[in-house]
């Protein structure tokens, strides 16, 4: 199959979708890779890199798109390269279709088949959301610290105190991968922690395998309301496979917050958790409303490339070497995994939630694939 890269064009969006690594995996199954020039720099990663694992360096975009079967991205596609897919031609990315009804229709206009990193499904996880939601959860520590600062807009707290000091208090709303990592940053640091989840089984764990400094607690809308005014930074990481996140903090809730407290929510690209959460950017990534700090950077792991590249290649490659090797249709029927990634095809949507979240058709995904094959 043919497989082409391109650079990533989302503010300060510096990951790429492959490695020179995984280039030479996929050529030694017997693939061609483009890659579109420049693609790596952000991550430290040369043309030269690519070309001595065996892949073609492509000038731009379009000449990528042109000549390739299966796009390899790490984000969505923007607008301007909506007009650079065509039918039959498959996209393997992260997606967050619930987050955009615009994107959506604009994915379903191509005909092309879309593969969403963030809902393929494997052993009752999301092996290919697992790695960036660990970045994401540290860096929701590192981003909410700084913007505790002063001269950030914060109250200006040190997130771990000093002697004769107390700490900073962590909300951290939700026990899956996101939140995890978020309670065992901020634990290290020093702050005084508290998790919320709905699934008291994840709960017993959790307070098994966190530090003595993190606290768990049942998540309800009074837990969370009777938390507020203490807490100096809330970290959200809820997470429903494909959907909107659900709503846990309202407007009105921040007025029981401490002017100056901060919000990191890291459920933006599924539309966030807290009502009054909207995507930022690396370039302006926080904002004020009535008085709480919004951290909401729809890209986290965009300032750490070097990190965020080798880990996003590390999860996605055996499944790119079997979409590339079955194709759409073939990986629909015959991987299970690949089939719950499989969110358009062939101009359906396929994506239950995402239907769902903007009252719009859905049709199974069993029945897209025979429109692949009826086209064939």
């Amino acid at each position: 199959m043919k497989i082409g890269v391109v650079r990533e064009i989302k503010t300060h969006e510096n990951r790429i979708a492959l490695t020179p690594a995984g280039a030479d995996r996929l050529r030694a199954a017997g693939h061609e890779v483009t890659v579109e020039a420049g693609g790596g720099h952000g991550s430290g990663l040369s043309d030269e890199a690519f070309v001595e694992a065996g892949a073609s360096i492509l000038p731009d975009a379009p000449s990528v798109f042109a000549s390739s079967e299966l796009i390899l991205k790490v984000k969505e596609p923007l607008a301007q390269e909506w007009p650079l897919m065509r039918p039959g031609q498959t996209l393997f990315t992260y997606f967050h279709l619930a987050a955009s009804r615009e994107l959506t229709e604009a994915m379903i206009a191509t005909g092309s088949h879309c593969f969403a990193y963030e809902t393929l499904e494997a052993g009752g996880s999301l092996p290919l959301l697992t790695p960036m939601s660990e970045v994401a959860g540290r860096m929701a520590i590192q981003d909410g610290a700084k913007a505790l600062e002063k001269h950030q807009g914060g109250v200006g707290i040190l997130l771990g105190g000093v002697p004769g000091v107390r700490p900073a208090q962590v909300l951290v709303l939700g026990g899956g991968v996101v939140g995890t990592h978020a309670a065992r940053m901020a634990a290290g640091m020093g702050a005084d922690v508290t998790i919320m989840d709905i699934d008291l089984e994840r709960l017993r764990q959790l307070e098994e395998s966190l530090p003595r400094n993190c606290s768990t607690v049942f998540s309800t809308p009074l837990a969370i309301r009777e938390m507020l005014p203490h807490v100096d930074l809330v970290v959200g990481a809820v997470l429903i496979p494909g959907a909107a996140a659900p709503r846990l903090i309202r407007r009105d809730d921040l007025s029981l917050m401490k002017p100056g407290a901060v919000i990191v929510d890291v459920a933006v690209d599924q539309g966030g958790c807290i009502e009054t959460c909207r995507p930022t950017t690396h370039d302006e990534p926080s904002y004020v409303v009535d008085g709480v700090v919004h951290y909401c950077v729809a890209n986290m792991p965009g300032a750490v490339p070097r990190t965020s590249t080798y880990a996003l290649t590390n999860a996605t490659l055996p499944y790119t070497l079997e979409l590339a090797a079955l194709g759409p249709a073939r990986a629909i029927r015959e991987s299970l995994p690949l089939a719950t990634a499989a969110n358009v095809i062939a101009g359906r949507l396929t994506c239950r939630p995402v239907a769902e979240a903007f009252g719009l058709d859905h049709t199974p995904v069993e029945e897209a694939v025979e429109a692949i094959e009826a086209s064939a």
